[in-house]
């Protein structure tokens, strides 16, 4: 099933009345709705354009024409049964490497077709211009946001990767409407990581969330919400295609940052690799001279 079909399936038990009769409708007829206009759609479904309306853009889309044209895009290239492998037992080594590989690719793929490009743009100038950035996540999206961190450090941007839920709160509660608030949750529901986002748009930060495509509580509490793909749900790989497609995000977000600050940030980026060489290559002459003393 594609990306948005699936979102779709899952939003299916959260929703009620003509909302449900429409995700059930297009579920269906998915092939034929891309043709339909809204009007059409509304028909057919026994529905309203208002509630298509509203049904799309809950799904994060601009409207009626931009979910038809993504769907439209999404179905062409539907993955096929055997993409997403699962853990086997007694899997030989050539085959493992092989459905890693192909998992990894896959979501890289998945995710960078759910790019909106428009809503890139703003993240990208809105954490160009913060005068901080808090980064929130637990567990595999804390190690998400730590990879962020150390990037932002790099180029000189005031930046911290916050794991714990309490430490969070305290640093979103210190945030200004000069902030920038960026949180990372797979599932978008995760209770800390959401608390934290609030915490700070409260502040006046501006609120930034990496989720799952689909509706979720994070997603929705955002500013900007931002995606990587959703069709490793259900299977037993420990979150790695999910990891790898949150760090696909994460190299997009920070190579766009690179690109329109190049003349302030690529000579930051290049001095501070140019310090670590020095000061390591300097340690190992200190330790072994400390060496030859002692012999």
């Amino acid at each position: 099933m594609s990306l948005i079909l699936s979102s779709i399936r899952q939003l299916e038990p959260r929703l009620h009345g003509k909302e449900l009769e429409l995700a059930r409708y297009i579920l269906a007829h998915a092939e034929d709705v891309v043709r339909m206009s809204i009007t059409e759609l509304a028909e057919r479904s026994g529905t309203s354009t208002a509630t298509v309306t509203r049904f799309c853009k809950s799904l994060h889309f601009a409207g009626y024409p931009d979910f038809k044209m993504k769907l439209s895009l999404d179905i062409a290239r539907r993955p096929s049964p055997a993409t997403y492998q699962d853990i086997v037992q007694g899997n030989p080594i050539q085959a493992i490497v092989a459905a890693i590989e192909a998992n990894h690719l896959r979501s890289i793929s998945d995710t960078t077709q759910l790019i909106d490009t428009d809503r890139l743009s703003v993240a990208v100038d809105r954490l160009l211009a913060a005068r901080r950035i808090d980064l929130y996540g637990v567990a595999t999206s804390g190690v998400v946001a730590q990879d962020f961190y150390q990037k932002l450090i790099r180029i000189g941007k005031s930046a911290t990767a916050f794991t714990d839920s309490h430490m969070q709160i305290t640093s979103a509660s210190n945030l200004t409407e000069e902030d920038v608030a960026f949180a990372i949750s797979y599932s978008g529901e995760t209770p800390e990581t959401i608390d934290a986002l609030r915490c700070a748009k409260e502040r006046g930060a501006f609120t930034i969330s990496l989720t799952k495509y689909g509706v979720s509580t994070l997603a929705n509490s955002a500013d900007i919400a931002l995606f990587s793909s959703s069709l490793e749900d259900g299977m037993r790989r420990g979150d790695m295609a999910s990891r790898i497609a949150q760090l696909h995000m994460i190299d997009i977000l920070f190579v766009c940052m690179l690109s329109r600050g190049f003349e302030e940030y690529v000579p930051k980026l290049e001095e501070s690799y140019h310090q670590v060489n020095h000061y390591r290559k300097q340690k190992g002459r200190t330790t072994n001279a400390h060496r030859s003393v002692r012999r």
